[in-house]
C-alpha cells in the first residue's frame, strides 16, 4: 500500500509544483509579501493549484501512455512503466479535481471559478490542443499566465501591466523552448540518436520557425521586463529604512529606479537557457533545469533576493 501511494505521489510530479509559486507574485511585487492574511490566501491558492495540477498530470499520463513508452525519459513514470495501475489513477484524478474546485469554493467563488477555467484549460490541452501547432504553445502560455492571475483575484492587489506582459513573454518563451528542446530530442540533434514519434504535432514544426517564436519571445521577455523596471518606482512600498538612511546622505538616490539592477540578472537568465535549449537539448522540463543547472539557478536566486531587498527596503 505505501509502495502504491509513493508511486501516485511521483505521478502527481510535485517537482513541478514550482509553477504554481507564481501565484504569490502579485504580493511579492506591491510590496504586501509580509502581510500575513494575504500571505495566506496566496498559500490556499498555491495548494489548490498543486492539487489540480496533479490530477491534470495523472489524467495526460493515462492519455498519453502510448506515445510515453517510446520516449527516453518519460517511459520511467510509474504508469508508463506500468508501476502504477491506470484506473487507480483515474480515480485519483477525479478526486483531485474535485477536491480542488471544493476547496476554491470554500476560499472564494472568484477562486472556484478561476480553478474550473484551469482545468478545463488543462484538459482540452490534454485531449485536444497539444496535437495542434500553435495552439499547444499559446494553451501552455495561458496556463503559466492564469497562475499569476489567480494569484491576484484572490488577493485583490494587481501589478504593472508591463510586468503582466513580461509574464506572458516569458510563458510563451518557456513553451516555445520547451518544443524546442523536444523537437531537438525527437530528431536526435544533440545525441545523434533519433527516437520513434512521441508527440504528432512535433514533426509540423519546423527548427526555423521554432527559432524565430524563441527568438521574438526571449526578445519580448526582455523589453517588457525593462520597461517594467524603468516605469516603477519602489519609494513609499515598505519601510524604506534603507532608502531613509541613504536620503540623509544622498538626497538624489531615494527616488531612483532601482529595479533596472535587477536588468543584468534576468538577461543573464534568458541567455543561460537558450544555451541550455540549443546546446544541451534541454528545456523539455524547465522545472527540471531550474533543479540542475546551477548557474540558472543561482540567477534565479540573486533575482529574487534583489526583488526583495529592493521592494521591500528601498
Amino acid at each position: 500500500m505505501l509502495k502504491t501511494l509513493l508511486l501516485l505521489f511521483r505521478s502527481m510530479r510535485p517537482r513541478q509544483w514550482t509553477k504554481n509559486l507564481a501565484v504569490f507574485a502579485p504580493i511579492i511585487f506591491t510590496g504586501k509579501l509580509f502581510d500575513f492574511s494575504l500571505l495566506l490566501v496566496s498559500l490556499k491558492a498555491f495548494v489548490i493549484l498543486c492539487v489540480a495540477t496533479s490530477s491534470i498530470y495523472l489524467i495526460n499520463d493515462i492519455i498519453d501512455l502510448p506515445h510515453d513508452r517510446l520516449h527516453p525519459f518519460k517511459k520511467g513514470r510509474p504508469i508508463a512503466a506500468g508501476l502504477l495501475d491506470e484506473k487507480l489513477a483515474l480515480w485519483a484524478a477525479v478526486f483531485g479535481i474535485f477536491l480542488s474546485l471544493e476547496f476554491a469554493y470554500l476560499v472564494s467563488y472568484p477562486l472556484f471559478f478561476m480553478t474550473l477555467i484551469f482545468l478545463l484549460l488543462q484538459l482540452s490541452y490534454s485531449l485536444f490542443f497539444k496535437n495542434l501547432p500553435q495552439f499547444d504553445i499559446l494553451i501552455i502560455a495561458a496556463a503559466y499566465t492564469l497562475r499569476v492571475y489567480m494569484g491576484e483575484i484572490v488577493t485583490g492587489y494587481y501589478f504593472s501591466v508591463w510586468l503582466m506582459l513580461a509574464v506572458v513573454s516569458l510563458s510563451l518563451f518557456l513553451a516555445t523552448g520547451k518544443r524546442r528542446a523536444e523537437l531537438t530530442l525527437l530528431t536526435g540533434g544533440v545525441s545523434g540518436k533519433p527516437i520513434p514519434k512521441t508527440r504528432a504535432t512535433l514533426i509540423r514544426y519546423k527548427e526555423a520557425l521554432l527559432d524565430i517564436y524563441t527568438s521574438i519571445f526571449a526578445t519580448s521577455t526582455f523589453i517588457t521586463y525593462g520597461f517594467y523596471t524603468f516605469s516603477e518606482t519602489t519609494s513609499g512600498t515598505s519601510s524604506g529604512s534603507i532608502a531613509r538612511s541613504l536620503g540623509r546622505i544622498l538626497p538624489e538616490l531615494v527616488n531612483r529606479k532601482w529595479l533596472m539592477i535587477t536588468l543584468p540578472f534576468v538577461l543573464y537568465g534568458i541567455l543561460r537557457y537558450l544555451q541550455l535549449i540549443y546546446e544541451k537539448g534541454e528545456g523539455e522540463s524547465p522545472e527540471r533545469i531550474l533543479y540542475r543547472d546551477i548557474p540558472l539557478s543561482l540567477t534565479i536566486l540573486l533575482w529574487g533576493v534583489g526583488i526583495v531587498v529592493i521592494i521591500y527596503f528601498f
